[in-house]
């Protein structure tokens, strides 16, 4: 089964198993995370779901939910009070310990401040995504504002990392994200201790966010080749 129908798997299940009436939640951004917006859009035109109220974590997950029909608030709003039953999004590499790296949609920003505003959180990936260690697969995001591009650089070079910027690709330029600001792949060829370089990436003047998640997942999907979508919770 190629990659993208696993992934519309993965996030029917995971709206179908943990998404009910009456919820506060926080949807994701990314291919995996859209297509469980369209599931909840297909559920609430169906009826099947009701009185949701739902936050986004990007520009691209607004449109997406604009589009299935799904309407919006934010986590200041009085009827979230900064307060989510369940957030469900997915990853660009998950290790043994549950650890996440995010940020390929240049959106880690809010979706950690979403993420941390949740109960319950939920991810979900294809199975290509599980690594062995973080870094191993993909490399750790962290948005800058664009006045610290040299300083920050240097200082991510002398923690270990190779770091680039994120250009775009149908534009000229660099990336940048929905809060103005621009992107930075830093690839760790050694092991790395998560919370450690996450605090130590963070104390960089000029750093907004990175894309090393260590808050504790609750339930991780994982959507497998054959077809099996494996629901792991704790």
């Amino acid at each position: 089964m190629d990659t993208e129908k696993v992934k519309r798997l993965v996030g029917i299940q995971v709206v179908d198993a943990l998404v009910h009436s009456g919820m506060k939640l926080g949807l994701g951004t990314g291919s995996t995370a859209a297509h469980a917006v369209n599931r909840v859009g297909e559920l609430l035109k169906a009826g099947s779901l009701g009185d949701i109220v739902v936050v986004p974590t990007s520009f691209q997950t607004v449109v997406a939910c604009q589009r299935a029909g799904i309407s919006l608030a934010a986590l200041n709003d009085p009827a979230v009070d900064g307060r989510l039953d369940l957030t469900i999004d997915g990853a660009d590499e998950v290790d043994p310990h549950w650890n996440l790296i995010k940020g390929g949609g240049a959106a880690m920003l809010i979706e950690k401040v979403v993420a941390q505003a949740s109960e319950r959180y939920c991810i979900m990936v294809h199975s290509s995504k599980l690594s062995s260690r973080l870094g191993e697969k993909a490399p750790v995001p962290v948005e800058i504002v664009p006045e610290a591009l040299v300083t920050t650089t240097r200082r991510l070079e002398s923690l270990g990392g190779k770091v680039e910027l994120r250009m775009a690709t149908k534009k000229a330029g660099p990336i940048i994200s929905d809060h103005g600001n621009f992107i930075l792949d830093v690839t760790f060829a050694e092991q790395f201790d998560s919370e450690r370089l996450d605090a130590e990436i963070m104390m960089i003047p000029g750093v907004t966010a990175n894309g090393i998640f260590t808050r504790r997942v609750d339930d991780l999907f994982i959507g497998h080749p054959d077809g099996r979508v494996e629901h792991k919770h704790r």
